[in-house]
């Protein structure tokens, strides 16, 4: 059934037999060196921690102005709401300087052209821009009124807390970094 036997190498075999007795050796050492390990790893499991139980909540100021509504109610006669009269210009394009906080710009010199004084602002991204009177910088709608060698300053509009808005006074004053 199988030929190949008689093709066999001897040497072959005195290698395979070598092989199996080496295989079949005393493993003594294997085993207790398994036995050790096993022995000094004796797992624990931690106990559940214990919670307290759930206890319930009861609302008890439910008859107290709602947290979510204006604290301003606006009143029949009106006496509540804002009578500035002052509204955005939602329709007026914005300008590179109204991306940017007020307070993360500063104001680095100023040049005089022709008898006209510009003023020279540092955004955050240290690119210096050139504005006079009538340019708008900040988020707050500030438009430059005036623009000196010492500060520029701005008129902005900001929300009154009635539903208007008023007229804050700001400047950007030339300081060092």
């Amino acid at each position: 059934m199988f030929p190949f036997y008689k093709k066999v190498h001897p040497l072959c075999i005195a290698v395979l037999a070598i092989t199996v007795t080496g295989c079949a050796q005393d493993n003594s050492d294997l085993q207790r060196f398994i036995e050790e390990t096993k022995a000094k790893h004796l797992g624990s499991v931690k106990p559940l921690p214990q919670f307290e139980p759930y206890r319930n909540f009861s609302y008890e100021a439910s008859d107290l102005r709602d947290p979510f509504e204006s604290a301003f109610e606006a009143e029949a006669d009106g006496q509540n709401v804002s009578q500035s009269g002052i509204k955005r210009n939602e329709t007026r394009p914005r300008e590179a300087l109204e991306t940017y906080p007020l307070d993360t710009l500063r104001m680095v010199g100023i040049l005089v052209q022709n008898e006209q004084t510009w003023g020279l602002v540092k955004d955050p991204n240290n690119v210096v821009h050139r504005v006079q009177s009538g340019n708008y910088i900040g988020q707050n709608e500030g438009q430059i009124v005036a623009v000196s060698e010492q500060k520029i300053n701005i008129i902005e509009i900001i929300p009154d807390g009635l539903g208007g808005y008023i007229e804050r006074e700001a400047a950007l004053a030339i300081g060092t970094e």
